[in-house]
């Protein structure tokens, strides 16, 4: 479709006075930004987390036993949860999943728990036995994660009937 002779000659009169522009340098170009790392901030939170938690390899984790217990816990009471004289309400288990996975299910797990109301649960981590050389990943971290969430009053391993070092009685404070 052309434009209409009428419309051309309108824009012919519309510009004639126009000049071209001097030919020379080319306008500066704006520096571009600093590269900035795509997961910076995730790595940087991480590392907080981990000088919040603690160094993971000062943990052994290689079959022993676990167990923390806040202050304001009776000895009797904490006496009383390793030899798993609590009722279990619920159970999470964690085998075959990464570290980061297991944190996400442990940090839901906990908050229906919370929820729920339940006094004591079991988690079950595994002895990291199939982890290799790496040792038992879950395991090593797990207390560290526990130990930070206000619901957990204390933990300790289980019986050898209940899975023994690859599993923790958690108690949890009331609603």
């Amino acid at each position: 479709m052309q434009p209409a002779d009428e419309d051309v000659k309108l824009f012919r009169e519309a510009v004639s006075d126009a000049q071209p522009l001097a030919a020379g340098d080319p306008a500066p170009r704006r520096p571009a930004p600093a590269p900035v790392a795509r997961f910076r901030r995730a790595d940087e939170a991480a590392v907080l987390d981990e000088s919040l938690l603690g160094n993971p390899e000062a943990e052994d984790g290689t079959g022993q036993d676990l167990s923390f217990h806040r202050p304001s816990v009776s000895p009797a009471v904490f006496r009383r949860l390793k030899r798993g004289e609590y009722s279990v309400r619920e159970e999470l288990d964690l085998h075959g999943l990464s570290a980061t996975q297991a944190r996400q299910a442990l940090s839901e797990f906990l908050a229906e728990a919370r929820d729920a109301g339940w006094h004591c649960v079991r988690i079950i981590h595994g002895k990291g036995l199939r982890s290799g050389h790496a040792g038992p990943v879950i395991k090593r971290r797990i207390g560290r994660w526990l130990t930070v969430r206000d619901e957990v009053l204390a933990y300790c391993s289980a019986r050898p009937i209940d899975g023994g070092t690859g599993a923790l009685y958690v108690l949890l404070r009331p609603r």
